[in-house]
């Protein structure tokens, strides 16, 4: 049984999809955008709920002809964007690019997307913005959802438990793992199933709710119409991805759009706004809308190679609409008018066929450009093991990464520069144990090691870094090394916001911020006060970084033509701005006592910087991270920092 058909939940839907839409393409419009998702979950709990419910109380429920359903609704338009996607990615994407599509084809069709990207997902993962399928992490939500609760609901049906009151306490401990998860956990919060079910359940709630309907209201339908829309207006323009979500702040779309859905279709803003003709037409179009639309965006930024032009985005968004109407037209109204067993049949071997090549797309299958060079150029994107042979294990009440067994107690603070140092500490410590001190990293990525610089998309940071600067003080450690991606936080070469803060006043860092110098002055007091403390403290300075270092500018040639890995241009020049930065750190160590590691004295000559290997092989990560593969063997310049002589002693100035 299906519920009566209500024009304003299409209309709902189409909030959502045109939200995520113009998020995704325009972020700077419509920055609280991505909650449309959470929207479409509500909408979906109420449904489904409504559906297994009203057919219980019918008894004609079945579980074979409920998932008959999902698959003639979900599959067609599913498999033809996989398949799609995938013919694309052969033409467009190199060999590992092309894998890692293969994987997320194949955990998209089996609906295990959510826990895919949740294993890929930190600090050293890949953009969301070069990753074609990632949306599909919500409808891997809503499938698993979909087979629990059925499930539960059909058992507690026939057991006659109270279903309203257990699916409140069901929903509440879903979301209290939401918040509790969503500071310490954030990337568990946003794709584990166990901390979104609750999004879905409160629809499901609603449902059960309303298997009586209410006496009506008509002002409280006004109410609760003119409520709804506003919260999820309000969450649209408030809510940033930097801010802890989805935690709280996943109440207002989701109770918005509890509030729009039980205001039923005569309140005023369902009859008058969501009801409209336009609303309903992007409403029945937005499930294949929603799926076309980010790989469409995605392709067009990997051919662009960086962010499209707002025209091509404009296009993007239009072609998504017109796929998603001929996709709607064609191919979901053509095979759900096929009730027989053999559209069935065709829709779960299509899906096979997709998973399959996605398989064998992840195995090794080659795409179009598929030269060893390209292989060896694109395999650098990923290689971000930095930590892999660093074991982590607690110190105290705090988790931190340690190698080796020698006396000398050696701590290094600090982000993901510091960090890629990890792999020449496991290599010293197999190749030297005898020399070998006692390393202890303790990290967090886009977090400087300086006391009041804060970065407002990175809200753990303070909590981290107070942590880090309490072991650097604690006396069992007699080696300090204080190390950043300093180039990242004072040449303006990174995405995020920062500022300093004195408990006072704000001081921004920003293209030349007064907060600049504020930052290296606390630097500077952080390095006297270790020094001061008897410790020997190395300021670890960074590495050469910018778009030249990236290791896809090796490549040469269109997506849409030939690409060829070139070896005629292993190194890139020195950016003035990070010479001038390097000069003003050296000034400082030599001012507090501590000791320079100068990274650009060993990549760089004559303002010329290694970024690759004679081979061609690069040796970043990116942008700004040295990869593994280079730091474990080449990396000797910070051997100083563990092998034996430079230990158990303070800096000359502490003495």
């Amino acid at each position: 049984m299906h519920p009566k058909y209500r024009p304003d939940i299409d209309g709902l839907r189409a909030v959502a999809v045109a939200s995520v839409l113009a998020y995704h393409a325009f972020p700077d419009a419509l920055p609280g955008g991505f909650i449309g998702v959470d929207i479409f979950f509500v909408i979906s709990g109420f449904l489904i709920t409504t559906i297994i419910m009203q057919s219980h109380a019918a008894s004609d429920f079945s579980y074979s002809d409920f998932y008959a359903r999902r698959i003639r609704r979900i599959f067609p338009a599913l498999t033809l964007v996989l398949a799609t996607a995938l013919a694309l990615g052969w033409y467009v994407l190199l060999p590992r690019e092309f894998s890692e599509l293969g994987k997320q084809a194949a955990g998209g069709m089996a609906f295990v997307a959510n826990f895919i990207f949740w294993g890929e997902s930190g600090y050293f993962d890949t953009i969301a913005e070069t990753k074609p399928l990632l949306h599909l992490w919500s409808l891997g939500i809503e499938e698993q959802f979909y087979i629990f609760w059925p499930l539960l609901l059909g058992f507690a049906w026939r057991m006659r438990w109270p279903i309203v009151r257990m699916l409140w306490v069901l929903a509440a401990v879903s979301f209290v793992a939401n918040v509790l998860m969503v500071h310490p956990y954030r990337e568990a919060a946003f794709y584990s199933p166990g901390s979104r079910f609750w999004e879905l359940m409160v629809g499901g709630i609603l449902a059960c709710m309303r298997l009586k309907p209410p006496t009506p209201s008509a002002w409280r339908s006004h109410a609760q119409s003119v409520l709804g829309v506003g919260l999820i207006v309000y969450g649209l323009v408030s809510i940033r991805a930097y801010k802890a979500f989805p935690g709280w702040w996943a109440l207002l779309p989701t109770l918005g759009a509890v509030s729009c859905i039980a205001a039923g279709p005569n309140g005023l803003l369902n009859r008058y706004v969501l009801s409209n003709r336009v609303m309903v037409w992007i409403g029945l179009i937005s499930y294949p809308l929603y799926l076309w639309h980010w790989p469409l965006l995605v392709y067009a930024r990997i051919v662009e190679q960086g962010t499209p032009s707002a025209g091509v985005r404009v296009a993007a968004v239009v072609a998504s609409v017109v796929l998603a109407w001929g996709t709607y037209r064609f191919v979901e109204r053509y095979t759900r008018a096929k009730t027989g067993v053999g559209m069935l049949r065709a829709l779960l071997g299509a899906g096979v066929v997709v998973a399959v090549v996605g398989l064998l797309a992840f195995g090794g299958m080659s795409p179009r450009n598929g030269g060893e060079m390209l292989r060896m150029v694109s395999d650098a994107t990923v290689d971000g093991g930095y930590y892999d042979d660093v074991p982590r294990e607690k110190l105290g009440s705090r988790f931190v990464n340690r190698v080796g067994n020698g006396r000398g107690q050696v701590l290094l603070i600090g982000d993901s520069h510091t960090q890629q140092y990890g792999p020449r500490a496991a290599e010293l410590a197999r190749t030297s144990p005898e020399r070998m001190a006692t390393a202890v990293f303790s990290t967090y990525g886009a977090c400087p090691p300086i006391p009041g610089l804060i970065a407002e998309g990175n809200p753990d940071c303070e909590r981290q870094r107070n942590r880090m600067l309490e072991l650097a003080r604690d006396p069992r450690f007699d080696t300090v090394v204080v190390g950043a991606c300093w180039n990242c936080y004072f040449t303006g070469n990174f995405p995020l916001d920062f500022e300093f803060r004195d408990g006072v006043s704000s001081y921004p860092v920003n293209n030349g911020g007064p907060g600049i110098g504020r930052s290296l002055d606390a630097l500077q007091a952080l390095l006297t006060d270790l020094v001061h403390r008897k410790k020997k403290v190395y300021l670890l300075l960074d590495n050469p970084s910018g778009p030249a270092f990236e290791p896809l500018r090796l490549i040469e040639g269109s997506r849409l033509g030939t690409m060829t890995a070139s070896r005629s241009t292993p190194t890139a020049a020195l950016p003035p701005a990070e010479a001038q930065l390097n000069e003003r750190l050296l000034r400082i160590a030599e001012a507090s006592g501590a000791e320079p590691v100068d990274v650009i004295a060993q990549l760089c000559k004559a303002g010329e910087c290694l970024r690759a290997m004679p081979d061609g092989n690069p040796i970043y990560k990116d942008k700004e991270h040295l990869r593994p593969y280079y730091t474990r063997q080449n990396a000797s310049y910070v051997d100083k920092l563990f092998l034996g002589d430079g230990h158990g002693g303070p800096s000359p100035a502490g003495r």
